[in-house]
């Protein structure tokens, strides 16, 4: 066996923070360590107190989407009426055919 190929390289992985082990030589990966595990929760308390305040939030973004749909309604009736109004103001014009530019 050369040099080389006795050599491997140490890689953390910039995604997951796995570390690798990769051969050079055949650029495969020899070895793979999954990262340390971190505790998401400390406190269950804690947790328990966020995900309240999440569902108030929640709760919160839904009204303001509804209210939004209502005005949205609104808007498009008026703009409906609108156009309506202006299409009975303005006299029907038949559309130019080929035969009658002859």
């Amino acid at each position: 066996m050369s040099e080389v190929s006795k050599l491997t390289i140490q890689v953390i992985c910039p995604c997951c923070q796995a570390r690798l082990t990769v051969d050079p030589e055949r650029g495969a990966v020899l070895h793979h360590e999954p990262p340390p595990k971190v505790e998401t929760v400390t406190d269950l308390r804690a947790a328990v107190e966020e995900l309240k305040g999440e569902a108030g939030r929640r709760e919160a973004r839904f009204k303001e989407s509804m209210e939004a749909e209502k005005d949205k309604g609104k808007l498009l009736d008026r703009k409906f009426k609108e156009l309506l109004k202006k299409a009975k103001d303005e006299p029907v014009a038949r559309p130019t055919r080929d035969i009658d530019l002859d």
